[in-house]
């Protein structure tokens, strides 16, 4: 009887230490987030995470009237086409202040590489730390077909990454770097395929 009220009253402990740990590391949690602050030109919706977890924001294309080899279909939606293998600025109306040590990496969105080859000629496009100009995407069209990029589509996804930049990494030149480490200087495949 002693032994079973002894045990209930350590379950009951750890559970109020979990629960505490939990608090803390909720709080924790709010400490870290960073506030990335943005500005949106475009009429479109605002970035956002889709998903909780979601490691990037969408970016959607903003194709004005006055662009060169703009179309605008019946419903006056503007678009642009993209031939075989032709690459083309894509205009976003998002210009962002980014937290210190940080970049965005501008990547391709899977889905727009899996159905229709459209990829990002400098993938991941980075936006610095003291950019304030608008972000545009570099949109390559890798297929042998014409796709279709319309005003408002989802053209790209951009990440918040923590970077060593100019502030935190000194520049050192050395007559001769180390090659005396498990891997030296083998690169380009050198593993092989198998």
């Amino acid at each position: 009887m002693w032994i079973s009220r002894r045990l209930r009253k350590i379950e009951q402990d750890i559970d109020v230490l979990r629960t505490r740990q939990i608090i803390m590391q909720a709080n924790q949690d709010k400490n870290d987030v960073l506030t990335l602050r943005f500005s949106n030109d475009s009429p479109h919706p605002d970035p956002t995470y889709a998903k909780e977890g979601d490691s990037g924001f969408d970016l959607r294309a903003w194709i004005q009237p006055n662009e060169e080899g703009v179309l605008c279909n019946s419903n006056n939606v503007h678009s642009i086409v993209l031939h075989p293998h032709e690459r083309r600025l894509i205009h976003t109306g998002i210009k962002c202040e980014l937290p210190h040590n940080t970049e965005i990496q501008v990547r391709p969105r899977s889905g727009n590489a899996l159905k229709f080859g459209l990829s990002i000629t400098n993938t991941p496009g980075t936006v610095d730390q003291l950019y304030r100009g608008e972000i545009g995407v570099i949109v390559l069209n890798t297929s042998n077909d014409i796709v279709t990029i319309q005003d408002g589509d989802r053209i790209a996804q951009a990440v918040l990454c923590p970077v060593y930049n100019s502030y935190n990494v000194n520049l050192e030149k050395i007559e001769r770097v180390d090659t005396d480490t498990a891997r030296g200087e083998g690169g380009y495949g050198h593993t092989g395929n198998k």
